[in-house]
């Protein structure tokens, strides 16, 4: 029998390896200045690859699919955030006020793209739908995901105001846009330098956990957490997860979507982005932003290792389906 391998990313070891460098030489003076600036112009070129790369053509094609994308929608902003609210209830004894903060946050960020379609497809499950959900998710995480912070979180993120909406047009909103209105002079570079592009995308995220985390530092928050309260917090996002999990998959069974499309729904609604997601919360908490990050990078590893789990099992215990069944999601529902 083959061994079954949990997937560590080494993404993750790299963003561990970014704080582990601020925290040994955090950017002062100076160098802050720098690569607070850095940081910002590298946010907004993300959002700006973001939107060059998506393609309007296949998110009007998935539009029939529109069941589907309205459930991952309503789990990602709608459930999820109801979750996270619950977990008030932890607040201050087991999780401290800035670690619920980064955690109630988490719950806002959009879906993946990328590791949805990747346990999707693993899973034997409706892909194209899994594309088109998780493109869907964050084109509306770029507008849902400051209003939702700025309501939900009101000023205990540090920072987090009104202001902060201008800011997320300014540096998310409108170089999005741009990267649309450039696609189709764009679209054969983008796709001779996919691999290239790859690494700019990952460099820039990685700089900006540096400036926060830098930040972090030198202001003396990360004094505030403390081994027990990492530890409660790895249990409440397992709860978390848990929770979605069962949530998508259940409920995709009983509003009648075929095994494929339920599959797509599990992995899409149930996971929250990390490109995404950091950028976001460098322009929305500003200085205190590392502990607000801090949630999603754990939340991060946590669901590549769970899904995986998940994906070769339901890939294991697939009904025989034919091959155009799996590709349009109207397999069976037996699961």
């Amino acid at each position: 029998m083959k061994r079954l391998r949990l997937p560590l990313d080494p993404y993750i070891l790299s963003l561990l390896g970014t704080v582990a460098l601020a925290a040994l030489l955090p950017a002062r003076g100076g160098f802050a200045s720098g690569v607070s600036g850095a940081s910002t112009a590298a946010v907004a070129l993300l959002f700006f690859l973001y939107g060059a790369r998506l393609s309007t053509a296949e998110a009007l094609d998935g539009v029939r699919h529109w069941r589907l994308h309205v459930t991952v929608l309503a789990a990602t902003f709608l459930v999820f955030p109801l979750l996270g609210l619950a977990a008030y209830a932890l607040r201050p004894w087991l999780l401290s006020p800035d670690l619920f903060t980064g955690f109630l946050f988490l719950t806002l960020v959009p879906s993946t793209v990328q590791s949805s379609i990747a346990f999707t497809s693993l899973a034997r499950g409706n892909v194209p739908a899994a594309i088109c959900a998780g493109s869907f998710s964050s084109l509306f995480g770029i507008v849902l995901t400051p209003l939702l912070a700025a309501a939900l979180l009101g000023d205990s993120g540090g920072g987090l105001s009104a202001g902060s909406l201008g800011k997320i047009v300014v540096q998310l909103l409108l170089p999005f846009l741009a990267g649309q209105f450039l696609r189709r002079l764009l679209g054969g570079f983008l796709t001779r330098h996919k691999k290239v592009l790859g690494y700019v995308d990952r460099g820039s995220i990685l700089l900006v956990v540096y400036t926060a985390f830098s930040e972090g530092m030198v202001r003396g928050i990360w004094h505030q957490v403390t081994v027990p309260r990492l530890f409660a917090l790895l249990l409440a996002e397992a709860a978390l997860l848990a929770a979605m999990l069962g949530l998508t998959w259940w409920g995709a069974g009983r509003l009648g979507f075929p095994r494929a499309d339920r599959i797509a729904i599990q992995f899409a609604g149930s996971k929250k982005s990390l490109a995404s997601g950091l950028p976001m919360a460098s322009v929305l908490f500003g200085a205190h932003a590392s502990l607000a990050v801090l949630p999603l990078m754990v939340f991060h590893q946590t669901q590549l290792m769970v899904c995986a789990v998940i994906a070769r099992r339901r890939a294991a215990d697939a009904v025989p389906e034919t091959e155009g069944e799996v590709a349009v999601g109207t397999g069976s529902d037996r699961g």
